[in-house]
């Protein structure tokens, strides 16, 4: 595992955790909360933001943009957890998130990230894909939604390769539910689909195909379990061109059997009011047995597969 100031290591199925290293890429860097890791044939990938490289946020209320932020995306891989080499700077952009890492059948690393636009300020999504394991990197195109926010725009993306060997992309909007889009080329090139039919918050949410061939989606709802309203944010050019709801109060889960064409019936994993439960991780930790973190609310979880999918 990675934090900030270190990675981590568990030899008792995570329920301790120590200090690998400290400071693997030198007291000038600091890792953001928004990162994804992956193993690849004895190497760890990680991409990651560097903090100690950005530059002010200078969000203006009354440009409705941002022109001078940047906070640079970058990637690395390791052999050992400790030593890192092929450490490079990716692009200075302002970026947002950076939610999902997948490995393909073909064995092309791909994850997702994002990009500050401007005039007016808004974010759009691409992906950073690698045919070398980590070495090197290119970048797909840019998938722009327009808006106008500090949170609009195209934001915080996750992917999943499908059997056909196709990538499915969820995209966060401010329009309550997903937006699809999908590359036939392994993340090189994207096509925004339009809206995926499955409600949500202005929130992201995490894909994730289990070993059994289900697909999970692990995401905020736009409403209360049972239906209710919340309070909407945004519409101000600011936050967002469009009012929207960023309820969060709730984590679901839901399963897929054929390929994200159909869910089913979402079931709330954790619930806490006033309190946001948002931007989950998953790793299978073996098959069926998946563990559910969130960088938001502290969400410690272990699924069982069986429990909640025939």
């Amino acid at each position: 595992a990675v934090d900030a100031e270190c990675m981590l290591v568990s030899t008792d199925e995570g329920k301790s955790w120590e200090t690998l290293v400290e400071r693997p890429f030198g007291e000038d860097v600091t890792l953001s909360g928004e990162r994804a890791m992956l193993s690849v044939d004895g190497a760890v990938v990680l991409g990651f933001e560097d903090r100690a490289k950005a530059t002010p946020w200078n969000w203006s209320e009354e440009t409705h943009d941002a022109p001078g932020a940047t906070l640079p995306t970058c990637a690395a891989r390791s052999l050992d957890g400790k030593t890192w080499t092929d450490v490079q700077t990716l692009y200075t952009d302002w970026n947002g998130a950076i939610r999902t890492m997948i490995r393909t059948k073909s064995g092309r690393i791909v994850f997702t990230t994002m990009k500050m636009l401007h005039h007016p300020g808004r974010h759009g999504v691409l992906t950073c894909g690698s045919d070398d394991g980590g070495r090197t990197w290119s970048e797909s195109n840019l998938i722009d939604f327009g808006g106008n926010g500090h949170h609009d725009g195209a934001i915080e993306s996750t992917i999943v390769e499908l059997k056909d060997g196709r990538l499915l992309m969820y995209l966060r909007t401010n329009w309550g539910q997903f937006w699809r889009a999908e590359s036939r080329d392994e993340g090189r090139h994207w096509h925004p689909l339009g809206p995926a039919g499955v409600d949500a918050s202005a929130a992201p949410g995490q894909l994730f195909r289990l070993r059994s061939g289900r697909i999970m989606l692990l995401w905020n709802r736009a409403y209360p379990e049972g239906g209710g309203e919340v309070p909407l944010r945004g519409g101000d050019h600011n936050w967002s061109a469009t009012p929207v709801s960023n309820f969060r109060d709730e984590l679901s889960v839901a399963f897929s059997e054929d390929e994200c064409e159909s869910w089913s019936a979402p079931v709330v994993l954790a619930r806490k009011a006033d309190t946001w439960l948002a931007y989950p991780y998953v790793f299978e930790a073996e098959p069926g047995v998946v563990w559910i973190t969130t960088m938001q609310g502290g969400v410690r979880i272990t699924l069982r597969e069986k429990d909640f999918a025939g």
